[in-house]
């Protein structure tokens, strides 16, 4: 296969196989779709940014890509979906209903421009080719806000998150219709972007996201949120905060994850606009040189410029107002804060030194840790366990019921084997996460558990104990549950606790080889 160099690991290169297998044996339409599932298997993991209307996506965007980049304006372009992914050479295209291209030029100062010259009504999307590196790894995927009050920019990101299927090859895509083309449509994996306030529909948005991840529903394995605007929290608002700003984000956050579970893997909080600008050349030796000067000034003075955005940019100083205003726009009250409390400490600070504690103030790492921990770790799983969703809906969507049995038998000898078993995790994690299998509350955060992470402490949630006692946890738990699966469950929760069975007994497998290693 001409992508298999780029299949994310070997349970992808399984299911391409089994695509590649049964071609001849289904429909001309079916077998259309199997050709986009093995083209989407070779491509980067499909991470859709969404959240609602001005959360700050585009800004998180750029801070990602390490490029200011995605217009952050209100505009047309802010109004459709765009689709990041790496390129030898930087371009944007406008694409079609009808599927025409046109090029789309950059504007002075490098950036998608917030408005187009053509019908914007026959506009699908954006697609943006850059040469930035973490593009090889990652295609991002802006969306339009959600809750917005354009109906029109809602319905596109809602087809991005259920329907609008991505073809590169025209005779491809007329060959299938339109259940078959929703049925390997919608990012893989989701980074959702909350502010101070979750909302009654950031819930039913997270909910709704079967369609975002390819017929699965959203949960710890492929969605990730992030509290953006960690700056604004007023610390008093948050109790046991210290006055302190990122501890109460951090408080909030972990508040937040805890509303948003199992939807979502985490709540990370984070600062978009610092995070943009100092990782995406937007902050300068200028502002460093402008930010020195302000760290010069008295105590009463600076704390009385800092009381709000007008007194910062009208109070009489040294630095001119159309500077303090840039850096406004480019730090916040709060960035400006730090950046001088760190120049007072170390008046030697370099603009890049001075930079970099910036980047640390942003949080931006800790986004992209998880990012790592969850997503590009778990690439091969993820883009696996969404591609078999997509076959098994193409088979669904046929109508045929020996080409549905036929695809269905495949799948099951392909599950069956040992090094599927992640699989499995996968399938009954998300069984459990969606509701579709009810299991008591202790069990099902017990699932949680063993699905959600690799490491095998955290997975027995004994994390730092000896591994003497996490061997016969593992076992104890291994029989525990298979115990449950002969005796105690409904057939839909003794199918997960067979998994589940069979997880903790590959545990102790491994902790069993370590001890004889």
């Amino acid at each position: 296969m001409s992508t298999e160099q780029h299949l994310a690991g070997p349970l992808s290169a399984a299911v391409a196989n089994l695509c590649q297998r049964l071609q001849p044996q289904v429909s001309a339409r079916t077998a259309a779709g199997f050709r986009e599932v093995l083209r989407r298997l070779g491509a980067p993991l499909q991470v859709a940014v969404a959240g609602r209307i001005k959360s700050g996506k585009s800004t998180l965007v750029n801070a990602l890509i390490g490029r200011r980049v995605a217009p952050t304006d209100v505009g047309e372009c802010t109004r459709l979906v765009t689709r990041f992914q790496y390129g030898t050479v930087d371009r944007v295209e406008l694409v079609f209903f009808d599927g025409t291209k046109q090029v789309l030029p950059f504007d002075v100062g490098g950036m998608i421009p917030k408005d187009l010259e053509v019908d914007f009504d026959k506009v699908s999307h954006l697609e943006a080719y850059l040469t930035n590196a973490v593009l090889q790894n990652f295609t991002v995927i802006d969306t339009p806000g959600l809750g917005s009050l354009d109906l029109a920019s809602v319905k596109r990101t809602e087809q991005l998150l259920g329907a609008a299927a991505q073809q590169d090859d025209a005779a491809d895509s007329d060959e299938l219709d339109e259940t078959s083309r929703n049925a390997v449509a919608g990012a893989e994996a989701v980074l959702y972007v909350v502010t101070q306030g979750v909302r009654a529909d950031d819930q039913q948005a997270l909910a709704a996201f079967t369609a975002a991840t390819a017929s699965r529903e959203a949960g710890p394995v492929n969605a990730i949120a992030v509290l953006n605007k960690a700056d604004t929290i007023t610390p008093e608002s948050v109790e046991g905060s210290d006055g302190d700003v990122w501890k109460a984000a951090t408080m909030l956050a972990e508040k937040q994850a805890s509303t948003l579970k199992p939807r979502v893997a985490d709540v990370i909080p984070v600062i978009g606009l610092i995070a943009e600008s100092a990782e995406s050349g937007g902050f300068t030796s200028a502002d460093a040189d402008a930010l020195r000067l302000l760290s010069g000034l008295d105590d009463a003075t600076w704390e009385t410029m800092l009381i709000s955005a007008d007194i910062f940019t009208s109070w009489e100083c040294d630095v001119p107002t159309g500077t303090r205003l840039r850096l406004l726009e480019t730090l916040d009250l709060y960035g400006i804060r730090r950046a001088v409390d760190a120049l007072r400490a170390e008046p030697d600070l370099t603009a890049g030194a001075l930079r970099r504690r910036l980047l640390d103030a942003s949080g931006l790492a800790g986004v992209r840790t998880r990012l790592d921990a969850v997503f590009r770790a778990r690439a091969d799983g993820i883009k696996a366990a969404a591609a078999l969703a997509s076959v098994t809906a193409l088979a669904h969507a046929s109508g045929d019921p020996g080409e549905r049995q036929r695809v269905h038998d495949a799948i099951e000898v392909l599950l069956a084997k040992p090094e599927a078993h992640q699989l499995r995790l996968l399938e009954a994690l998300t069984l459990v996460t969606s509701g579709a299998v009810n299991m008591p509350d202790d069990l099902a955060e017990e699932v949680l558990r063993v699905g959600s992470t690799a490491e095998i402490g955290e997975q027995l949630g004994m994390k730092g104990r000896p591994h003497k006692e996490l061997s016969a946890y593992a076992l104890e738990r291994a029989g525990w549950w298979r115990s449950f699966a002969s005796f105690g469950a409904t057939p839909a929760q003794s199918r997960v606790a067979h998994v589940i069975h069979r997880a903790y007994f590959l545990i102790w497998q491994q902790l069993k080889a370590q001890a004889a290693g």
